[in-house]
């Protein structure tokens, strides 16, 4: 590549760092075409961007962004996954595809500026995503609603019941 290309790569690479919510390094040797492509048409679904980079350039990019203590996981080939809208969705995305593809390695990830190992990008694609969470908590709070008001129809209909077996009565007694 030529000097302004690396150039103009680096600062791709640092813009993405400094928007992502969360990264996850990969190891994807071993896949396929055809999987990669299966994967990236998986990231792009879900507003996740993956990048293949060379790692100098990375190493720059995170130097810049002040996260240098991923430089030290950028070794071999890297494929780097870019959640820019969840910090959530990009760790489900290469967990999933993980486990389905066994070729392709989790290196670990960033998160608010701290490196995530295996195991701490695998917890992270276990949370529930914003949506889910705030589908969790309107039930939260629409729970009690439903209640009262299954209560108060409750004792509206015994009321009319009851009115209307008076009525019933009444009716009987006169005839």
């Amino acid at each position: 590549m030529a000097r302004p290309e690396k150039i103009a790569e680096v600062e791709a690479i640092t813009e993405r760092m400094q928007a992502a919510q969360s990264m996850i390094l990969t190891d994807y040797t071993g896949c396929t075409v055809e999987q990669m492509t299966i994967f990236r048409e998986k990231c792009r679904a879900n507003a996740v961007e993956c990048r293949v980079v060379k790692n100098r350039l990375a190493r720059i990019a995170a130097d810049k962004s002040e996260l240098g203590v991923m430089s030290d996981h950028l070794k071999g080939p890297t494929a780097i996954v870019f959640g820019l809208e969840s910090q959530v969705d990009a760790a489900k995305i290469v967990a999933e595809f993980v486990k389905e593809n066994e070729q392709m390695q989790i290196k670990g990830g960033m998160l608010d500026g701290e490196f995530l190992d295996v195991n701490e990008v695998v917890a992270l694609s276990k949370t529930p995503s914003m949506d889910e969470l705030i589908a969790k908590m309107m039930g939260s709070i629409n729970s009690p609603a439903s209640g009262l008001v299954g209560t108060i129809n409750g004792v509206a209909g015994k009321l009319c019941r009851a009115i209307d077996a008076v009525a019933k009565q009444k009716a009987e007694t006169a005839a």
